[in-house]
């Protein structure tokens, strides 16, 4: 039968062909297709045949061939077949499909999508004909029945693929589904019913399976959907991610999917590299991830944001079209999650309102992390986002040897930040990825050496953790660093010697980069710049150090704050320690030369000497004997002069020869701008830095010797008498140099030691050689001195001059000691006492130890936060070894609680005296105390609420007219209340205070004083706390600014989806509430403020702004309100209540204080004019003009408000403008009439009249609205 079947095929007409077809039964032919088929034989050539028997224009032929199509499905998907033939028979059918009649390509849709929604497919081979069949479907022009109605070919294949989609898939067939449709020409609306489908199976398929399905929907999304694939990709992973970092263990993704971390990783990698991929051949689909990753940053980036959406991004920087952008992106969403996070911190309103989240930094670190399980095209991202915040965000200038930052204070915290996290980027990153260190390192050398200009210390740091690191790993990379060396005679000082310090591990692996630094170091010893020979004095000085000499004590012995990670290569054979001998005494050579350079260098050295002796004690014989040699050259040993020494040979003179005048007595010339003067002045000063260091000497050799005692005195008496001589000339000269005081000579371990033995030791047989120094009060008032000068040094420099000024662990230490004692004597001996019999002239020495205190808080907070526990625990005198145990559970907040509970009650105590006694400077330093030590409180801890609820009362109970005193001790108050909570209600309370105090704008009004805090009188009120108040309204509006925005952003992103913006108002309840109530009680303190009689000045010209930036905010909740009134169909009530007391308790009355502003410029003007100088009048109408300046800005702001208010009122059916009386139109046009009428008149006037006329009208309606007071 199948050769008749054939043979009569190969005839030219098919009329016999189907006249013998319609001879047979169905399931002949079926058994017939069915055999040849399984037999691999003519299955595709019988197949023709009957196709070309069965017409489809015969009512007959088209039901026999849509049999046949259908059986050769089932065949097909039975798995009965060899490849080739189902391959062939499956060809055929591709190609029949387009004959078939519209309701039949129909039948045949349905039956496949019920294949797959009942999951009978067996092997989903017979898959590759549903887009054929559904694009010959909607080629057909006919209209075809479908289901009740009748529908285009079109609009048919709409309805399957609709059907299709909202079914069952099995998720085997999920990717053969998925990529089936891109043969199908879709609509975009088909295109978002495929991928959402397609994307709601993720959770349902196995991790592996996940990367070729997304392969498919890219493939997909040239079709259209970019936005719905890509966020549904990043949702997922997102989710996931969290989850899986989470370890929960239930969850229904989870439930699925429990796979090991690198699974997932490797998996989130390959589908990273599908979408860079398809980015690079569908622009569009890169231009759609940066659209929709920005948007987040509208509101909360932290939504949109995450390990693996950022991982995308660092992958998409390695197509050049899109890198400048990511990188921007990222660096902006950084240094946004930091001020989000500063914000956040500083005010417990906002911490009760926003959740906690992980920021952008933390996802970050997260991705390097992560990106260990092979993600190599996430490293190149990583390493230009690390340099690229290091360079954005590190300190930007350097002036004298410091670090100047040019940003504000406030957003200095954000961008220090973002420097550290760009440094932690790629020392992870260095860590983590080999083929990357050479790079890294290479950027880093590039930056120190080719920007000598710039601070770089942040990059030297990350030098020194690199080294730390890896210093054996870096052996590969030592031709890098050995080219650095070659700049060193052209670098800065100071990053010479930290880059020696940060490759110092280096050169105790690397043979060949020692050597190549000494040839350098040797060249720039006789460089023509100074700079160059101080560097290598720096670098042999660090050699000597840290190559040791058998026998020398260990470093940990030493204590020095430098250490070596895990290289002790060469430290311990005996013949390495022979060999760094020879090593160290050649390089003793080299340094003696220096000895006949300039007095920087030989300072340097002599300085540097010390630090050597300390970690290398077998060098002190060389060095001993070098410091002698050079002694003597300026010792004169005649018994009867003093001092005994040549200071001439000490002083370089050029030009004519200078006589040093002899004696040395007040009459000589000290002043700085003549030679001779000079000359005396450097005289003086080495003379007293020899006093100085023989009164050391003696005192670490007294053992309590009264005699020695006596020497002591006796030699502090002849520095104090040249010091007394210095400043009284210094005085007179009113020169930059007459403030300028030499660095004390006197090591801080001395000087702590010297302060415990004079105010502390209480041993009986110390006390009579004692009382020789104690009987000096200019004595201990000099060692109180040195001491804040060391502290200050600390504060500005981060080091202290002397032995161990340099290591940070002694320089702890000694604070600690000398905290102890300056605390002990202040809390002792109070000022008061101590003033009292006071004869001397200048601060008593309690004043001085509260100043020491408040400097050592300061800096200790600055450079020690990680000690302070350990600081706090060594104030306590009462801490000994027997209850160190217990102590050890004591808070950093129980401990600072006790520290503040004696300061408060010091301040107590000076409040407690009357007016005329009161010592401002010591209340200031008394308050800055307090500030330092309550930033170490924790904020919900009680002894924080007690510091609060003490600063309240103090400033309610208390009434100074030091203005310092108040603002320091408001800021104090401020700066607690905004952690606690909003301080709205407190600025309310302080503006009616100030109200009642200076008085109302209308003089014939009478305010009723309210006496909320003391603090606030009539010298006080205005400007001092008039600006503290209008301040802090600045940063509430700035964070209920930033609320609105935060709700604008999360408004935008719902609104994509109906569901969600059904439901849009119903999370952020709460945040809406306190967003009205911070500016209802804000408004209520402008209220008051605008109808205050404040003085010309700043007060009014911040008053203006802030009123701006009110209404600014105002207008942007109204705009906020018209995004959502839509879908929650009204604005709340308590937002009807703010709008009806604006318009009636702010808007008049900031009219009416435009007039009272506009008025004062126009009486002074007048007054002006006849009676002051042209000098004076000019200033003032300069102060009048920057007050004014604002007043357009404000009546602009209150305008765009009304104009908002009013698309509200349309928008909510709210009539919102009841309560708002509008302000006068300022549009005009020219009255001919009235024109020739003015021009006949004298025209004196005209100017003021013209300005006057701009407000004259709108004003007149407020000023009968006064207020009773």
């Amino acid at each position: 039968m199948d050769q008749k079947i054939l043979s009569l095929a190969a005839e030219k007409t098919a009329d016999k062909l189907q006249e013998f077809l319609q001879t047979l039964r169905e399931d002949d032919l079926t058994n017939l297709l069915q055999n040849q088929a399984v037999k691999g034989k003519v299955a595709g050539a019988l197949l023709r045949a009957i196709f070309k028997g069965s017409p489809c224009c015969e009512e007959a032929g088209a039901l026999r061939r849509r049999k046949i199509y259908t059986y050769c499905i089932q065949l097909v998907e039975s798995g009965d077949l060899q490849k080739e033939i189902a391959s062939e028979i499956i060809g055929l059918l591709m190609l029949e499909a387009h004959h078939f009649p519209g309701p039949l390509l129909v039948e045949l849709a349905n039956e496949f999508i019920s294949a797959v929604r009942e999951g009978s497919l067996v092997n989903g081979k017979s898959l590759e004909l549903l887009p054929i069949i559904l694009t010959a479907l909607a080629t057909k022009k006919e209209n075809l029945a479908y289901g009740k109605g009748v529908l285009s070919g079109e609009e048919c294949k709409k309805q399957l693929i609709n059907i299709l989609c909202s079914g069952r898939w099995d998720q085997q067939y999920v990717i053969q589904l998925t990529s089936m449709f891109k043969d199908v020409p879709l609509t975009a609306e088909e295109v978002e019913f495929v991928v959402e489908k397609a994307l709601s199976m993720f959770s349902k398929m196995n991790l592996q399976e996940i990367p070729p399905l997304v392969y498919q929907l890219l493939v997909l999304s040239s079709k259209g959907s970019r936005k719905s694939v890509l966020e549904g990709i990043i949702a997922f992973f997102s989710a996931l991610d969290k989850q899986h970092n989470e370890e929960q263990t239930g969850d229904e993704l989870l439930d699925v999917v429990t796979v090991p971390s690198g699974e997932l990783r490797h998996v989130e990698g390959t589908i990273i590299l599908h979408i860079v991929f398809a980015i690079k051949l569908d622009y569009e689909l890169g231009r759609e991830l940066l659209k929709h990753l920005k948007a987040g940053q509208q509101g909360d980036s932290n939504n949109n944001l995450s390990p693996f959406s950022i991982a995308l991004l660092l992958s998409v920087t390695r197509i050049q079209r899109f890198q400048d952008q990511v990188l921007d992106l990222l660096k902006t969403s950084v240094v946004k999650s930091f001020k989000d996070l500063q914000l956040l911190q500083g005010s417990k309103f906002l911490q009760n309102l926003v959740p906690h989240r992980s920021y952008v930094s933390t996802m970050i670190l997260e991705v390097v992390k992560n990106s260990v399980h092979s993600w190599d095209h996430v490293t190149q991202g990583l390493v230009e986002l690390g340099f690229i915040l290091m360079d954005s965000y590190g300190p930007k200038k350097v002036l004298d040897g410091k670090t100047i930052e040019t940003s504000p204070s406030l957003s200095r915290m954000p961008n220090q930040h973002a420097c550290k996290l760009g440094a932690n980027i790629l020392l992870e990153t260095f860590k983590i990825h080999e083929m990357i260190r050479q790079e890294i390192l290479e950027q880093v050398l590039n930056r120190v050496v080719t920007r000598a200009s710039s601070p770089i210390s942040h990059f030297l740091d990350l030098l020194s953790n690199i080294v730390m690191y890896a210093p054996l790993v870096l052996q590969s990379c030592s031709s890098k660093v050995t080219e650095a060396f070659d700049y060193l005679s052209f670098l800065p000082l100071q990053t010479v010697q930290r880059l020696l310090k940060a490759v110092q591990p280096l050169l105790k692996v690397s043979m060949s980069m020692r050597d190549s630094l000494i040839l350098v170091l040797r060249k720039a010893m006789f460089a023509n710049q100074l700079d160059a020979r101080k560097s290598a004095v720096a670098g042999f000085l660090l050699l000597l150090k840290n190559f040791k000499v058998l026998g020398s004590l260990s470093s940990s012995q030493c204590s020095q704050s430098l250490s070596f990670s895990q290289v002790h290569v060469d430290v311990h054979s005996h013949y390495n320690s022979v060999a760094n001998e020879t090593f160290c005494l050649e390089i003793m050579d080299s340094l003696r030369r220096c000895l006949s350079q300039q007095a920087d260098v030989r300072l340097m050295l002599y300085e540097g000497f010390y630090d050597v002796l300390r970690r290398n004690s077998q060098l002190a014989n060389s060095i001993m004997q070098t410091l002698l040699s050079q002694l003597k050259q300026f010792y004169e040993p005649k018994p009867d002069l003093l001092p005994p020494l040549k200071l001439e040979a000490c002083i370089l003179t050029q030009g004519d020869k200078i006589s040093l005048q002899e004696p040395l007595d007040k009459s000589a010339d000290f002043s700085q701008s003549t030679s001779i003067g000079i000359k005396n002045n450097i005289c003086a000063s080495l003379v007293m830095g020899v006093c100085e260091v023989l009164i050391e000497y003696n005192f670490s050799i007294s053992n309590f010797s009264k005699n020695k005692f006596e020497d002591i005195l006796s030699l502090f008496m002849c520095y104090k008498k040249l010091s007394d001589i210095l400043n009284e000339k210094a005085g007179k000269a009113k020169t930059k140099m007459a403030n300028k005081t030499n660095d004390s000579l006197l090591s801080m371990k001395f000087v702590s030691s010297l302060l415990t033995v004079l105010f502390r030791d209480s041993i009986q047989s110390h006390q009579e050689s004692l009382s020789v120094l104690r009987s000096s009060s200019e004595f201990m008032r000099y060692a109180v001195n040195i001491a804040l000068q060391k502290v200050q040094q600390l504060k500005e420099t981060g080091h202290v001059s002397g032995p161990d000024g340099q290591n940070p662990d002694k320089i702890f230490q000694n604070l600690c000691d000398i905290t102890r004692v300056l605390l002990w004597r202040y809390t002792s001996i109070p000022t008061s006492v101590e003033e009292l019999g006071k004869k001397e002239k200048g601060k008593s020495i309690s004043l001085l130890c509260l100043e020491g205190l408040q400097k050592i808080f300061s800096a200790v907070q600055q450079f020690y936060q990680p000690k302070i526990q350990q600081f706090l625990r060594a104030l306590d005198v009462t801490d000994k070894e027997g209850e160190e145990r217990e102590d050890a559970d004591v808070s950093v907040t129980q401990r600072t609680a006790f520290q503040i509970r004696q300061f408060q009650r010091s301040l107590l105590n000076l409040l407690s005296s009357q007016e005329e006694d009161f010592n401002s400077k010591e209340a200031l330093l008394l308050v800055t105390v307090l500030t330092s030590l309550s930033k170490l409180l924790e904020p919900s801890s009680p002894q924080f609420v007690q510091m609060l609820s003490w600063t309240s009362k103090i400033c309610k109970e208390n009434s100074r007219e030091d203005a310092l005193f108040c603002k320091s001790l408001m800021n104090l108050l401020f700066s607690l209340h905004v952690l606690y909570k909003s301080p709205v209600i407190l600025l309310r309370d302080l503006s009616q205070d100030i109200h009642g105090h200076l008085g109302d704008i209308d003089q014939d009004v009478e305010v009723e004083k309210t006496n909320h805090f003391a603090i606030v009188n009539l010298r006080t009120a205005a400007p001092t706390i008039c600006l503290l108040v209008l301040s802090q309204a600045e940063k509430v509006l700035e964070e209920v600014d930033w609320l609105i925005t935060k709700l604008k952003g999360q408004v935008s992103q719902e609104t994509v989806s109906e569901e969600a913006s059904s439901q849009t108002t119903l999370p952020n309840q709460p945040v809406e509430k306190a967003i009205v109530m911070q500016l209802g009680t804000l408004l209520t303190f402008f209220h008051e403020l605008v109808q205050t009689a404040l003085p010309s000045g700043s007060c009014v010209d911040t008053l203006l702004k802030d009123l701006c930036k009110m209404y600014t905010t105002l207008t942007a909740l109204v705009r906020y309100y018209l995004q959502v009134c839509q879908s929650s169909g009204g604005i709340p009530k308590n937002m009807e209540k703010l709008v009806k007391l604006s318009g009636s308790h702010l808007t008049p009355v900031c009219y009416s204080f435009i007039s009272y502003v506009q008025n004062k410029s126009k009486s002074l003007n007048y007054t002006g004019e006849k009676k002051e100088k042209p000098a004076t009048v000019a200033t003032a109408m300069a102060r009048v003009l920057r007050e004014t300046k604002p007043i357009p800005n404000l009546i602009f702001a209150i305008e765009q408000y009304e104009k908002f208010l009013i698309h509200l009122s349309k928008r909510s059916k709210v009539n919102l403008m009841q309560h708002m009386k509008l302000s006068t139109s300022r549009d005009f046009k020219i009255k001919g009439n009235i024109l020739d009428m003015v021009l006949r008149e004298d025209g004196e006037d005209e100017n003021e009249e013209g300005t006057a006329s701009e407000h004259g009208e709108q004003n007149k309606e407020p000023a009968k609205k006064k207020r009773k007071k």
